[in-house]
């Protein structure tokens, strides 16, 4: 193919809505933190297969390994197929676009052409970009931010809402779009009245469309249980753990509304399940860390029951499960920073401190890790130095921390 034909399908390629163009997004995230995630969402199986893969087969690309993104894109197009049928034409976009992508980084130039040939047939002409607005695509790329970063929420909740305006009725983009608030909404600034709540009316909307979505009903319970409605929440964990005992996802959002409930025994059962089906999840054995905590902290709190064996039994799992979930994600500076709660706890300062140290000379941290860093450093030298000047310091930086973020 001659150079002047390469660049002409480059330029097609350029004007493609898939993981390829969407690749920006990657830069600031831990890749094999992402694939593992995926992985597991693909074990745990649901009714939109091809999206994990299609992220899959792009991650697998970044790290090198073409033929098996190949095999990725090969899985996700057999998935979409049998999952949506007639439908898979509008659901295959995305995957004929990695395709396209993918042949042309190995080389293979007349199979990259032959998809962008099927994506103009189903589309029309690339260079005018009907297909950005398609529901499907929309709704895809905010499944992807959302496995991404923190920083992506935001486009993400836009994306949805956008595939939201051209089928409002679809379940997927509704729970897509409840996901987003409920990542981007805190629970510390919420309405007086859960009526008035964007995610409340959200979620209840994903039940109103698929009662069975468990996991929106366990989200709904947790905002519920900031407005202290407390017997509505209640039945609605209740009723997903009666219907999705199974599901990993479902089971980490119970476990963390029993820990709020200072149940901590009932949130580690759940966390045990959970971690059967995705044993090697960083978030869940963060949490699991911090179940422990909680009951060491209760028994230190019981000073009539102080018990050094099981102290130093709570202390062991605690620094078992967060230490492995920043051994599983190296990136997750607050199950680091718990590890250096949990050693500070055990008389293990130095080994604190140095974990701050690190933490402290990372330049690639957003603005909630950055704010937390310096928050614990200010705890650590007010009640274990005993330098008020030096707290001062690094609460100020908090201070200027918020500041940015917002």
């Amino acid at each position: 193919m001659s150079d002047t034909l390469r660049e002409s399908l480059l330029v097609k390629l350029g004007q493609l809505q898939c993981h390829f163009t969407w690749g920006p997004q990657m830069d600031i995230v831990d890749l094999d933190d992402v694939k593992q995630r995926l992985q597991d969402s693909i074990i745990i199986g649901g009714k939109h297969q091809g999206v994990p893969h299609n992220q899959l087969a792009y991650i697998n690309y970044l790290q090198g390994n073409c033929e098996e993104a190949l095999r990725d894109l090969e899985e996700a197009e057999r998935r979409l197929r049998e999952i949506h049928g007639d439908g898979f034409e509008r659901r295959s976009i995305v995957t004929h676009g990695n395709r396209a992508w993918l042949h042309y980084h190995m080389g293979q130039l007349s199979e990259a052409q032959s998809y962008l040939d099927k994506l103009e047939v189903m589309c029309g002409p690339l260079t005018q970009g009907p297909h950005v607005t398609v529901p499907e695509v929309l709704g895809e790329k905010g499944w992807s931010l959302l496995s991404s970063h923190s920083q992506c929420y935001e486009e993400a909740k836009e994306c949805f809402a956008r595939a939201l305006e051209e089928d409002p009725d679809n379940t997927e983009w509704n729970m897509g779009y409840a996901t987003a608030l409920y990542r981007l909404e805190p629970s510390s600034v919420i309405p007086e009245n859960p009526e008035v709540c964007q995610l409340v009316r959200q979620l209840r909307r994903v039940l109103e469309l698929d009662p069975g979505k468990s996991v929106a009903r366990v989200m709904l319970a947790l905002r519920l249980q900031a407005f202290r409605q407390q017997a509505e929440a209640n039945k609605l964990v209740e009723e997903a753990l009666g219907t999705s005992p199974d599901s990993p996802f479902m089971l980490r959002y119970a476990a963390k509304f029993y820990r709020m409930q200072r149940n901590v025994d009932k949130a580690i059962e759940l966390l045990k399940k959970a971690l059967e089906f995705t044993p090697h999840s960083s978030i869940l054995h963060h949490q699991m860390g911090i179940c422990y905590r909680e009951k060491l902290l209760a028994l230190r709190r019981n000073q009539g029951s102080r018990d050094p064996g099981l102290e130093a039994e709570l202390i062991g799992h605690c620094k078992h499960h967060c230490g492995t979930a920043f051994q599983l994600k190296p990136s997750n500076v607050f199950a680091k920073l718990d590890f250096a709660r949990i050693c500070l706890m055990n008389g293990e300062s130095d080994k604190a401190v140095e974990i701050y140290n690190k933490l402290r000379s990372l330049e690639d941290v957003s603005p909630d890790e950055k704010q937390a860093i310096e928050l614990q450093l200010g705890l650590y030298e007010l009640h274990h130095n005993n330098s008020e000047s030096n707290a001062i310091h690094h609460f100020m930086e908090v201070g200027a921390d918020c500041k940015k973020a917002n």
